[in-house]
């Protein structure tokens, strides 16, 4: 039963491929797996990050850009399920260099075990769709890429806290272009989506490399009356104060090489973060501030302390993010991130006419074609198991009627007293069934005393009654299940026709609520309600192949066993019978 339903559940398969190989849509032309492994042997984040903006490097080691659109307006990203699609922004995107950087906004992000998105490309009629402001969640109030020459940094979210002041572009920074600072601050703007309560929660986040290390160098810099917040690095070891209060040394960085600070606060702690995991705490809360930031220098305190180096990839937060979302931009936004994994391109070979339809079918569609399939599973798993049945049974008769045929001239009993008949030939034949009750009848009535010189009329009379009623039960035998063939003959086409009948009625009630009908509209949902009729007849009509052909070969086996029936009483008539005493019968036994 086992391998007869494997083997009807890889028909089905091999009925319908598209199911479980979905293509998104099929104006694309190609698709790449991505995967994202925040797990021990990916980026090891040690938690789940949850929703996270995540940078996938494009270059001509993991990427052909061949059929791509020299924007890269036509890339897609999809979710495993490919149907969901994941909002994105194109930071860079140059395939006559090789290179592209590209932020997906990943909803969740776990490290319990890998996950898989698809990038779809090669339409060119598709249309951009990347927008940093769906990309980065609301709670980013501020998010510099820097992606800018000669004007101040634009921030991509929605909240338009642009810089006002421009900088000079650094190249090929951790992250594409950054921002050379050193010479002035960056100033940031006093906007209310920037404005921080007593005790609120904030994240503020960056790239930095220092070109030297120097006595004090100011990265971020906020101050309000009394309330201060600075970030910066003392001797090359990253420190956050306020309100006067540092905190104690951490973890150092290094000149000329790219760092990752970060700062998080809630209500009763502010914390350092350096390459992703926390350095240094301070057992204090925000003070309240609205002023302007600035970043390179303490413009509140007369522009002290400057940093001079490059800065990338600001960001700040209303929310205090969590440690393994930081920890997942530390380690997958540089070059040699182990997050993300490039599987090979993939090319939809053409779609046909049959997959369009399967995905224009509705849920109530599929509900029949269920039904369907499961009609169609177990009438093959009968069909076989019968298939194998009669077969074991036709070649068992046959070797057993080898073996009644050379007792020709011996005792009837002698199968059974020489016991030359093989055990799978008594399992598998009726027409053995049928001899070894007629021979226990006989043996019977002999014991009893009755016909021991002669078999009477009689006495061949009740061995064929014996024989005919074991022939009747293995034909009920036979027919056993059938009726579930013929129900499937009959039902399918009706169960798939009532699907149709529903469809059809579906789309012309969606049809009627748009206001409008054209064939655009409604040849989708109508060939997808015709395939459900379509589907209870291609159930039908092997049923009904099986059927007769099983019907044939199980009319033929009856036909054995009448045949048997009728030879094996004449025989006992011609050699045991009252006109025919040759030999007697205990003569007869004994030979």
């Amino acid at each position: 039963m086992r391998r007869f339903l494997f083997l009807a559940f890889s028909l089905l398969g091999a009925l319908w491929p598209g199911l479980s190989h979905a293509w998104w849509q099929a104006d694309w032309a190609y698709r790449k797996p991505i995967t994202l492994d925040a797990g021990p042997q990916g980026a090891a984040l040690g938690g789940d990050s949850g929703r996270t903006p995540v940078l996938l490097r494009l270059h001509t080691g993991n990427f052909s850009f061949q059929g791509v659109s020299e924007t890269g307006a036509d890339l897609r990203f999809v979710a495993a399920d490919d149907k969901t699609v994941l909002n994105h922004q194109i930071e860079q995107f140059d395939p006559l260099l090789g290179m592209a950087l590209v932020w997906v906004d990943v909803p969740t992000l776990s490290a319990g075990a890998p996950q898989k998105i698809w990038m779809y490309y090669g339409n060119a009629k598709a249309p951009a769709s990347g927008n940093g402001q769906r990309s980065f969640d609301p709670d980013y109030t501020l998010v510099y890429h820097f992606a800018e020459t000669g004007v101040p940094a634009r921030d991509t979210t929605a909240y338009g806290n642009h810089a006002q002041t421009a900088t000079a572009s650094a190249e090929a920074t951790v992250i594409g272009r950054g921002a050379q600072i050193g010479r002035a601050p960056l100033m940031l703007p006093a906007s209310p989506s920037l404005a921080i309560a007593a005790g609120a929660p904030f994240t503020f986040s960056a790239w930095v490399r220092p070109d030297t290390l120097n006595d004090r160098q100011v990265i971020y810099a906020r101050r309000d009356g009394s309330g201060q917040l600075v970030l910066g690095i003392e001797q090359g070891i990253p420190f956050v104060e306020v309100n006067g209060q540092r905190s104690a040394p951490g973890l150092p960085i290094q000149a000329a090489q790219w760092s990752h600070l970060a700062v998080k606060a809630d209500a009763k702690t502010v914390t350092l973060l350096v390459g992703g995991r926390p350095a240094a705490r301070l057992p204090v809360g925000l003070p309240a501030l609205s002023t302007a930031a600035s970043m390179g220098a303490d413009a509140g305190a007369g522009q002290g302390g400057a940093f001079v180096g490059s800065i990338d990839e600001v960001r700040l937060s209303k929310v205090a993010r969590p440690d393994a979302l930081l920890l997942a931009d530390a380690v997958s936004q540089g070059s040699d991130s182990r997050l993300t994994q490039f599987g090979a391109d993939e090319q939809q070979a053409g779609k046909s006419h049959f997959g369009f339809i399967l995905a224009a079918m509705p849920l109530d569609a599929w509900v029949v074609v269920a039904i369907l399939g499961l009609m169609m599973a177990i009438s093959w798993i009968i069909m076989i198991g019968k298939g194998r049945s009669f077969g074991s049974m036709e070649r068992a008769n046959a070797d057993f009627m080898v073996r009644f045929r050379e007792t020709s001239g011996h005792a009837l009993d002698s199968l059974v007293k020489r016991n030359t008949v093989a055990e799978e030939v008594k399992s598998d034949s009726p027409l053995w069934r049928l001899y070894a009750v007629a021979i226990e009848e006989l043996e019977r009535r002999h014991a009893n005393g009755y016909d021991v010189n002669a078999v009477s009329a009689s006495t061949i009379g009740a061995i064929r009654a014996a024989m005919d009623g074991v022939m009747v039960r293995e034909a009920e035998k036979m027919s056993r299940r059938m009726n579930w063939l013929s129900t499937t003959i009959e039902g399918a086409p009706y169960v798939g026709l009532f699907g149709t009948v529903i469809g059809i009625m579906l789309v012309f009630v969606v049809a009627a609520m748009a206001g409008a009908v054209d064939i655009n509209s409604v040849a989708p949902g109508m060939a997808a309600a015709l395939l459900c009729t379509a589907a209870g007849l291609g159930v039908a009509i092997p049923a009904l192949f099986g059927y007769n052909w099983l019907a044939a070969r199980s009319e033929a086996i009856g036909a054995d066993m009448a045949v048997f029936v009728d030879e094996f009483a004449t025989r006992l008539a011609e050699e045991q019978g009252e006109g025919r005493q040759i030999r007697p019968v205990s003569a007869m036994r004994s030979a």
